[in-house]
C-alpha cells in the first residue's frame, strides 16, 4: 500500500476566512495555501506545528456543520489514485465524483465509504506554485 502519501481532515465551514483567522489566533496556525472560486475558499491548508488540516467554505455537496452533524472530508494524498480507488470500490465504496485531471495539478476524485464518510483522493501530477494554481482555478470556474 505504498500509494498512500498522507491524510488530513478537510473542515467545511460557513466563513472559511473567519475560521482561518480563528485558527491563526487560537492555535498560532500558519495558512500555507488558500485558493478561491467566485470569492469562496475552495481549499486552504493550515499548519499548527506538525499538524496539517484543510479548511473550505460550505457549498454544493459540502455542507457546514448543522443540527449536530459535523461534516469532515478526508483528503488522502496518494501516488496512484486509480489503484486506491479500485481497492476502495472493491471494498464497497461508491463514486461521488469520478476520478480525473482537475487542471490544477492534481488527478483524483471523491468516493464514499459504506459508512457515509467521503474520501477525496488526490494524486499530484504537476507541480504548480500558488499563483499558477489560483490562475488555473480562475480559468476553470
Amino acid at each position: 500500500m505504498d500509494e498512500i502519501l498522507g491524510l488530513h481532515p478537510r473542515l467545511v465551514v460557513e466563513g472559511a476566512d473567519a475560521a482561518l483567522q480563528f485558527y491563526v489566533e487560537a492555535f498560532g496556525a500558519e495558512v500555507l495555501e488558500r485558493y478561491t472560486v467566485d470569492g469562496q475558499v475552495v481549499h486552504s491548508m493550515v499548519a499548527v506545528g506538525p499538524v496539517r488540516f484543510a479548511v473550505k467554505d460550505a457549498g454544493g455537496p459540502d455542507p457546514a456543520p448543522s443540527g449536530g452533524a459535523v461534516p469532515v472530508l478526508m483528503s488522502l494524498d496518494v501516488s496512484d489514485a486509480d489503484a486506491v480507488a479500485a481497492r476502495m470500490l472493491a471494498a464497497g465504496a461508491t463514486v461521488v465524483f469520478e476520478l480525473g485531471d482537475h487542471g490544477y495539478g492534481d488527478y483524483g476524485g471523491r468516493l464514499a465509504d459504506p459508512f457515509g464518510h467521503q474520501w477525496m483522493l488526490s494524486q499530484k501530477i504537476e507541480d504548480l506554485d500558488p499563483e499558477q494554481t489560483q490562475s488555473r482555478l480562475d480559468s476553470l470556474y
